[in-house]
């Protein structure tokens, strides 16, 4: 690997936000290790950017996919879990292949890759969720269900893993990224990719208190 300062893995970063924090972290003088469905990326190089094929669904693919980042680097400085799923986060009620699809994407997939690599991540790490304030009790609402209930457990196994792991000194944030201009937010959303990757590093750089919930939105804290 070209020398670098510190080294990240950002799950899906074949668009939108994990795209732009790719960008980001690589301007910022990281190695980042991105993992894509395909394990290509389309129209993007870097000499410190490494590629890694995942199905965060599939349990031997996030297997393999953490096999493969620990055999690029010797330790990790930051995780940014950023890949998920909202196909009904427009809609009210809950369908059976579109609840299991978010479940199975922005849960199992998202806990499993984690409990991989937790081991890899050095004391003063970070590990960071790309969550969102729909998660929050207080924001109950009737759409997205699967989408808001996903978010919830994301949350929650944050401020769980802020507690286990305050011994070794890995920080953890669950963060909302605002409305972004994505597939999942719409061209409509107020933000772009690359504002939300800017306001996301912050939340790197600042170093909020593990285990609270960052919204971008409002460059700090906020309570669950």
């Amino acid at each position: 690997m070209e020398n670098s300062i510190k080294t990240a893995v950002i799950t899906g970063i074949s668009s939108g936000i994990g795209l732009a924090l790719t960008k980001k972290l690589l301007a910022e003088h990281y190695t980042v290790i991105g993992t894509t469905r395909s394990g290509r990326l389309l129209d993007f190089d870097h000499p410190r950017l490494h590629i890694v094929p995942l199905e965060a669904t599939d349990e031997q693919s996030r297997t393999q996919a953490a096999a493969r980042i620990r055999s690029l680097t010797d330790s990790l400085d930051l995780f940014i879990n950023n890949a998920g799923t909202a196909p009904d986060v427009f809609t009210m009620e809950p369908t059976h292949a579109a609840f299991t699809q978010t479940l199975d994407t922005n849960v199992t997939g998202v806990v499993f890759l984690t409990e991989l690599l937790l081991p890899h991540v050095r004391p003063g790490g970070q590990i960071l969720f790309v969550s969102s304030n729909m998660g929050l009790p207080r924001n109950a609402a009737p759409n997205g269900p699967g989408y808001r209930l996903s978010k919830a457990a994301i949350n929650m196994y944050a401020a769980m893993l802020a507690t286990r792991l305050a011994d070794q000194h890995v920080r953890v944030t669950p963060l909302h990224p605002g409305w972004v201009q994505t597939k999942l937010g719409g061209d409509q959303a107020p933000t772009t990719p690359e504002q939300a990757a800017t306001g996301i590093y912050q939340a790197v750089v600042s170093a909020p208190e593990t285990g609270q919930f960052y919204n971008v939105a409002l460059s700090g804290v906020e309570s669950f």
